[in-house]
């Protein structure tokens, strides 16, 4: 019988990847994806795209307002920065959403906890390592000390693993590795300040990163983008 795994699917290009990794690892799959307060939509039913073409067992889609907290260009009325050089992607943007992985990872253990599931996937990466604290090893570390300190199901002598296949991979990896697992890109969606149809606006931080992926893994991205 296949293990469950709950896996974070935000509908971006890293949670897509990391789906098709956890089903490829033989997991009955159980995706959530959280309508934290994100100013656009597009990511949710890009999600939900997702979810149907790789095939998992149940897509749940919760909400959590943390757009009432704001304090990020993502959830906040703040301008997204645009254009901006990799070589500035050092210091943490305004478009990190305080403590979301956090909060998301602590959703994905109540349900992994409910299901009777250990294995909870995150799409966590190499590119997002200096600019969000939430993203580092250290605290995927640290959350998986807390997820067995922290439930009845840890107390008990079950042990929760957090995976994180994508840590150490560049953007161009995970691209190729997505393409060797039949990953369709074109339902997917990274920006961060979309067009009102959802096109892509190609100066993002998160634009500028997965243009750079698909150039140096040698692909063209099939989304539009409008630059």
């Amino acid at each position: 019988m296949n293990k469950k795994a709950v896996i974070l699917l935000s509908g971006g290009l890293d949670s897509t990847t990391c789906l098709a990794l956890a089903k490829e690892q033989g997991s009955e799959l159980y995706a959530l994806t959280v309508n934290y307060g994100q100013r656009h939509i597009f990511e949710l039913e890009a999600a939900k795209k997702v979810a149907l073409t790789i095939g998992v067992k149940k897509h749940s889609v919760i909400n959590i307002d943390l757009a009432q907290f704001g304090g990020s260009a993502l959830t906040d009325d703040i301008d997204v920065p645009k254009d901006r050089d990799e070589s500035d992607m050092t210091d943490i943007p305004v478009t990190y959403v305080p403590a979301r992985n956090t909060v998301l990872l602590s959703m994905a253990l109540a349900w992994a906890e409910t299901l009777g599931a250990t294995d909870i996937y995150i799409g966590v990466n190499a590119l997002d390592y200096s600019g969000y604290p939430d993203c580092r090893p250290e605290f995927i570390e640290s959350f998986e000390r807390t997820a067995n300190l922290a439930t009845k199901a840890g107390v008990d002598g079950k042990q929760f693993k957090i995976h994180t296949p994508l840590i150490n991979l560049t953007k161009a990896e995970i691209v190729k590795k997505g393409m060797e697992l039949g990953v369709n890109y074109g339902i997917t969606t990274s920006c961060y300040d979309p067009f009102h149809n959802g096109d892509p606006c190609g100066h993002c931080d998160a634009c500028t990163l997965r243009l750079k992926g698909f150039k140096e893994a040698g692909l063209k991205d099939p989304l539009n983008y409008q630059v």
